[in-house]
């Protein structure tokens, strides 16, 4: 969509540098590490400190709250987003980056006050504020992709944005567990720290993109009334009106829900079906295999998605090699088999992330609201989290164990490569 005179509403067509790339994936590094940090290490080490007892179902309530206002959150503040006009002495800012530099300073006090917290309710209280100001970071870093980088370039572009998606989960296991002095052994000064360090890395990593990047800002001609009865209601995008755009809903959300439900109990997996002696440190291995996996073919797949022009294709093999992994984990439950199933789904995934991130910003409705509907479109990467422990574990408790999850976690991946097919206006 095209507005003379309103560079904030066109089609961008000036390739980004990169500069601008690399401070983007700086500051996309820093809200994946506040994301993936505190769940997978931070979190779990405190509820057990505060009721150990109880620390599974303390956890269980932390996450799933936090998971429901990010569904919340995200494509409020993009809706938000896109209707920023601020004017302060004359110079109107941007309509992205108040939210980005706003969401990670709000985010790291979240996390300096969650350091200190002795009760659950204060846990869940500060980790709820986190996530609502990390996802309105998010929001307005997703949207920066549609709205600087042109169509020929949004595959190497997103394949550089979904590195940190895993390098962030990565970095912060590695900062808060063989940086940090004192965390071993739930040691409580030393997951304090671990809040310290996240909530610096996010405020230090967000700041450059923030100040050192252009960001158009909204003509107050184009910028609707803001009435939250209005905001509400453009959280539902029709997909009689948009039918590709809600192809690519069910796309990602099949997916994404596979891959939640094929990598939640591998810990669990490893302990009780492989009988690894050091589940957690095979776990890790896990981890960086996937993680090589994933930054070896993210640019490579966005870099030959741009040149081809295509897109369904790449989505399409990469379910079958997500696929893949999960069946071989299915017929051959050995450490070797979760080995190679580790690299073929980083290599899978890593293909997956950078084309459908590139495919999704060529079906939004409206360059008006293209961070409200990125939003919408992240609801299906959020619900999975949620969906992903209540449907996995009657499958392992009573209908068949690991073989059948991801057997089950193979078909529901198939499904979304297969509906990626149906989207008509993207090659």
């Amino acid at each position: 969509m095209t507005e003379p005179g309103a560079p904030a509403l066109t089609e961008p067509t000036v390739p980004v540098r990169a500069k601008w790339i690399t401070l983007l994936v700086l500051a996309d590094l820093g809200v994946w590490m506040a994301f993936t940090t505190p769940i997978q290490v931070l979190l779990p080490e405190q509820i057990a400190t505060i009721d150990p007892a109880r620390k599974e179902t303390m956890f269980g309530l932390v996450t799933g709250v936090g998971a429901l206002v990010a569904v919340i959150a995200n494509p409020l503040a993009g809706a938000l987003s896109d209707r920023t006009t601020v004017t302060v002495r004359g110079h109107t800012f941007g309509r992205r980056h108040l939210w980005t530099l706003g969401g990670a300073l709000l985010g790291a006090a979240a996390l300096l006050t969650l350091s200190g917290q002795r009760t659950v309710a204060g846990v869940v209280a500060c980790w709820a504020v986190a996530q609502a100001a990390f996802n309105a970071m998010l929001a307005a870093l997703t949207a920066a992709v549609p709205d600087r980088v042109p169509m020929a370039q949004r595959g190497t572009v997103s394949g550089w944005v979904g590195i940190p998606q895993i390098l962030g989960l990565v970095v912060g296991v590695v900062l808060v567990t063989a940086v940090l002095p004192g965390f071993a052994g739930g040691d409580t000064a030393g997951t304090g720290a671990g809040y310290v360090a996240v909530a610096v890395a996010v405020a230090l990593l967000a700041v450059p993109f923030a100040l050192a990047t252009p960001d158009d800002p909204l003509p107050h001609r184009h910028r609707a009334p803001l009435r939250l009865r209005a905001v509400l209601s453009g959280m539902w995008v029709s997909p009689r009106r948009h039918p590709d755009f809600g192809r690519a809903w069910l796309t990602r959300f099949a997916i994404q829900l596979g891959n939640a439900l094929g990598t939640l109990y591998l810990l669990y997996f490893l302990r009780d079906r492989v009988h690894h002696p050091h589940p957690e440190d095979a776990l890790l291995t896990l981890i960086l295999l996937y993680a090589a996996g994933l930054v070896v073919t993210a640019v490579l797949a966005g870099r030959r998605s741009d040149r081809t022009g295509r897109r369904k294709v790449f989505v399409g093999w990469a379910s079958v090699l997500m696929a893949g992994a999960a069946v071989l984990l299915a017929a051959w439950p050995t450490w070797t088999g979760a080995l190679i199933a580790a690299a073929i789904l980083g290599v899978g995934y890593g293909v997956y992330l950078a084309v459908e991130a590139a495919l999704i910003t060529q079906v939004l409705p409206e360059a008006t609201d293209r961070a409200r509907d990125l939003g919408v479109l992240n609801i299906a990467n959020a619900a999975p989290q949620v969906l992903g422990p209540v449907l996995s574990a009657p499958i392992v408790v009573h209908l068949g164990g690991y073989r059948v999850l991801y057997a089950v976690t193979a078909v529901v991946i198939l499904l979304g490569g297969a509906l990626v097919r149906l989207i008509r206006s993207v090659p």
